[in-house]
């Protein structure tokens, strides 16, 4: 396989874990609504990261990096579904009227921190994890063997997840004043609800 065409499955595997309206990318949404675009960027940045971290370890040996989320798929399972319940908790909107409660984390840690939450969300969540393998598989990159391909890989994957990430953040910070005002905090609901509704999942079948 050329380079060219490995770079290229690479990014598109990036774009299609990180484009599917999941828990993550409602907080992105969520985040770029309440504190701007440069917020989504930087929660895009800690999941694309955690993305590149999966691709190294899948391109340095699929076979052992399955093994390895068969073993740990429990136990990342319990972490991940708490931590979507307890995002889910801080991010729901208090109070009336229009304003939008600060995203899932407190704000005044910076956008470091929000790629740091993101990062530690996207390494523990089922989803990703499953997917990420799938899609691996599906687009043959589990058979890349030089250490030339493999740094191709991490570097399309993180490419392809951090392009998806600035694309959505900045249509919804350019969308944002057309919107209606009580639009950002039924984000915030839908959002909340649906990483509560993840993490109930991810519990179940980690116990399961």
């Amino acid at each position: 396989m050329s380079t060219a065409l490995l770079l290229g499955k690479s990014i598109a595997m990036g774009v299609a874990i990180a484009a599917p309206l999941g828990p993550i990318g409602a907080l992105c949404i969520q985040r770029t609504l309440a504190r701007g675009f440069a917020s989504g960027v930087a929660g895009g940045l800690g999941t694309a990261l955690a993305d590149a971290a999966y691709a190294a370890a899948a391109a340095a040996g699929f076979a052992t990096f399955a093994a390895l989320l068969q073993k740990i798929s429990g136990p990342l399972g319990l972490v991940g579904g708490v931590f979507l319940l307890w995002l889910a908790w801080r991010g729901w909107p208090r109070g009336g009227g229009g304003a939008v409660r600060a995203a899932a984390v407190p704000e005044p840690r910076g956008l470091w921190a929000t790629t740091l939450t993101t990062f530690a969300l996207t390494m523990t969540n089922p989803a990703t994890i499953l997917s990420f393998a799938a899609i691996f598989a599906g687009l043959g990159l589990a058979r890349t063997a030089s250490v030339g391909a493999a740094v191709t890989v991490v570097v399309g994957v993180f490419a392809g997840s951090m392009l998806w990430w600035i694309f959505l953040s900045g249509l919804v910070a350019a969308l944002h004043h057309r919107l209606p005002g009580a639009f950002a905090q039924w984000t915030a609901r839908i959002s909340s609800v649906m990483m509560g509704a993840f993490g109930i999942w991810a519990l179940w079948h980690a116990l399961a």
